[in-house]
């Protein structure tokens, strides 16, 4: 028997063989990841681990004897090069492996500047990996210069740690506003104050021109024509899903590596999971990255493996940690019309709002921020398909809890 070979040891690689050995799957199973370190936690990263809250070993998803005692092969630090379909195989490290199924949990990687732009440079971050992190750890030092170039939660993250370090801190965003492309006015005015109330240097509107030096980054020209001295640049402008090996092989792709309901590729005996895959969703397609769905798709994907039959329905939500400031969100946006506020107060030393977006009368996603009553209750809310009146939610003096019942 070949057995079942999983390509990506992030988030859903490590859902998905875990859970096949939960599931009782008892033939070979062989993980395989191009970095050289078991399967981690990404969020933290950028935030504790860089902070120095978290250590290495808490990073890590299993302890290294895990693997051995489910009899899991772990393949680290070599990138799978080839699949042969017709043949059944994949190529690692010049050896050959056979599977009886395939399944690509590939995740994505980070957009980069163009090297015309000064994007090579040395000293020009991307935030993604642990050795990413690492490299860029000894930059964080009091009274540094650090440019963000992106306005999404991955540069409004980097700010907040920044800022905290006592960096001087500058965050650029092309776009009229911050967090344009993923939440309501409500929730970018929310965060757009707190990052000012620490310092942080927000410009809208703005683009990079160019990063200028002589090898490394010294500088940056911005489109509005004035000039900045940095001295170092993390780029957070968002991730690409990796479907080279999927489309080298020829797989359909549609937006990542696209998938039937049940997480099957356009080749029968090869499924996919996780930030790299595309999946139906309400007539159309969704590819979602976030830990939820990479583990939530991983483990379906696991089941139907076995023949569960079981389609994959995506239950999104996601988090962001700035500051004191905890956002957590339910839901998708996308169609929104209105947006709901509820405020309920204080939490810790800032205040606890939620922003409800509705597409007509339907309640389609919330933005919770310190407060986790409202996430939890709005998460159900959704999940459930109900949908409160708009005037309820904005009501103080509405029992949240009370709208789970009947």
């Amino acid at each position: 028997m070949a057995g079942i070979v999983v390509i990506g040891a992030g988030q859903a690689g490590a859902s998905l063989v875990a859970k096949l050995r939960a599931l009782g799957y008892a033939g070979d199973l062989t993980l395989i990841g191009e970095e050289p370190v078991p399967p981690y936690q990404r969020p933290p990263l950028s935030k504790q681990y860089l902070l120095k809250d978290m250590a290495l070993d808490r990073l890590f998803l299993r302890a290294d004897s895990f693997y051995a005692e489910q009899k899991i092969t772990l393949r680290l630090g070599q990138p799978v090069t080839a699949i042969d379909r017709a043949a059944k195989t994949v190529t690692v490290g010049g050896e050959v492996i056979g599977y009886d199924q395939l399944a690509l949990t590939t995740g994505s990687a980070p957009r980069r500047l163009p090297a015309a732009i000064g994007g090579a440079l040395g000293g020009v971050y991307t935030v993604r990996t642990l050795a990413d992190v690492d490299a860029m750890e000894p930059e964080f030092r009091d009274g540094r210069r650090v440019l963000i170039i992106g306005g999404g939660y991955i540069g409004l993250e980097a700010a907040s740690v920044a800022a905290k370090l006592g960096l001087n801190v500058t965050l650029v965003e092309m776009a009229p506003r911050i967090l344009q492309r993923v939440a309501a006015p409500e929730t970018s005015d929310y965060f757009r104050a707190v990052h000012a109330a620490h310092g942080v240097t927000i410009l809208e509107g703005v683009g990079l021109d160019r990063l200028t030096g002589d090898g490394r980054v010294t500088g940056a020209r911005l489109t509005d024509g004035r000039d900045l001295a940095v001295d170092f640049v993390i780029v957070g402008v968002g991730i690409a899903p990796n479907t080279g090996l999927a489309e080298a092989a020829g797989l359909t792709i549609d937006n990542g590596i696209a998938t039937d309901a049940l997480g099957r590729t356009s080749d029968p005996a090869i499924w996919a999971a996780g930030d790299c895959a595309s999946f139906p969703w309400r007539g159309g397609r969704l590819r979602l990255e976030s830990v939820g769905n990479a583990i939530d798709q991983a483990e379906r994907v696991a089941e139907n493996m076995l023949g569960a039959g079981q389609d994959y329905v995506a239950q999104p939500w996601f988090w962001s940690d700035q500051y004191a400031v905890k956002l957590q969100i339910a839901g998708l946006n996308t169609g929104y019309d209105r947006i709901v506020t509820r405020k309920d107060g204080m939490e810790g030393s800032e205040p606890s709002v939620s922003f409800w977006y509705y597409g007509g009368d339907r309640l389609l996603a919330v933005d919770a921020m310190n407060d986790p009553r409202a996430y939890m209750i709005g998460k159900r809310l959704i999940e459930a398909g109900r949908s409160p009146d708009p005037a309820v939610i904005a009501n103080p003096e509405t029992n949240l809890k009370a709208l789970l019942k009947g």
